[in-house]
């Protein structure tokens, strides 16, 4: 069951709002002594997080199947790099880090259990087995997603977002599980901010320019490379590039700079034009990893009324903490 992008939370009854926790969603099956961890795109996981699989072993029920989240926290921080890391072909370094930072699967579902399937249920009474469930199975590393009907308090969950939560999920209560679907509704908090172009990269194929290099200053003034945005109206690109081609001089980035070591680079990601740094824009972004915008940024505006000097990092929102979470959630 997935969720399809909007840019408030619905209004009226019969919602039930959720946090969308900044870790892999997963599907943990236990059948006897079998479990299984699975993505939402289909690949088993549970190689991966041994610890997480020694977790459900550990659960009385013998059989069941959860939906929930895989979360790591890394002092006081939920880190989405850090689970990265586990998608690693050495067993021996899997296991290392799941001492170093082993993962936890906060729930939010309940889809079987003792053999019976729920997923015909509407999502109300599948809560009421989740919560029992969770309940009479406490073991450590397995959490209850909070939940709430009341919209208010789901806006100030929304507000809250970035760092542990990636927004929101408003889910219908009379609704059953529908696989496949975009069936739920999911809203994440948009922000803004100044960067510096400290570079860009041609189109593929066309000597015009494709995407701008991001660029935000430390407290040491070093410039380090932050993201990108693409979103540049075709009608604007031809005369950019030419703008952009007076300006090339190394170094462009003074801190991290694009095409550094990556399992996800190519020949074509690591080719970039650095640039003097004079020109900012103004950026929308939805999440920040390892200080670093995680997706592709949207373009809102250039502000050459801003100097780039006054483009640090201080503008981000700071993270939500985990030890946050309990004043956010009254729990």
């Amino acid at each position: 069951m997935e969720a399809l992008l909007a840019a408030e939370l619905p209004e009226g009854e019969g919602w039930q709002f959720e946090p969308k926790w900044d870790g892999f969603r997963c599907l943990a099956r236990r059948d006897g002594d079998e479990i299984t961890l699975t993505s939402k795109s289909g690949k088993p996981l549970a190689r991966y997080f041994p610890e997480v699989v020694e977790m459900l072993r550990g659960i009385r029920e013998k059989q069941f199947l959860l939906d929930g989240e895989l979360i790591i926290s890394v002092g006081d921080v939920l880190a989405f790099d850090a689970l990265q890391m586990r998608l690693h072909p050495a067993e021996s370094r899997i296991r290392k880090l799941s001492v170093q930072t082993p993962a936890e699967l906060m729930a939010f579902d309940l889809l079987e259990v003792g053999g019976k399937p729920l997923l015909d249920q509407p999502l109300a009474k599948r809560r009421l087995a989740l919560e029992k469930f969770i309940a009479s199975n406490d073991v450590d590393g397995l959490h209850l997603s909070p939940a709430t009907t009341d919209r208010k308090a789901a806006l100030d969950w929304l507000k809250r977002s970035g760092g542990a939560l990636d927004g929101v999920i408003a889910k219908r209560l009379e609704l059953e599980y529908r696989s496949g679907e975009r069936a739920m509704i999911k809203v994440k908090q948009q922000r803004a901010a100044d960067c510096v172009v400290g570079g860009f990269r041609y189109a593929e194929k066309k000597k015009e320019v494709g995407s701008l290099l991001l660029g935000l200053y430390n407290d040491e003034g070093l410039l380090h490379h932050v993201g990108f945005t693409s979103a540049i109206p075709a009608a604007d690109r031809p005369a950019l590039t030419k703008k952009l081609e007076a300006l090339i001089e190394a170094p462009g980035f003074t801190g991290d700079a694009p095409g550094g070591p990556s399992r996800w680079a190519n020949a074509r990601s690591a080719e970039w034009q650095p640039l003097k740094p004079k020109l900012v824009v103004e950026v929308r972004y939805d999440q920040v990893t390892g200080r670093r915008f995680r997706h592709g940024t949207g373009f809102l505006r250039w502000r050459p009324d801003k100097s780039p000097e006054q483009c640090t990092f201080q503008q981000l929102a700071p993270e939500l903490r985990p030890s946050e979470l309990k004043e956010l959630f009254g729990q």
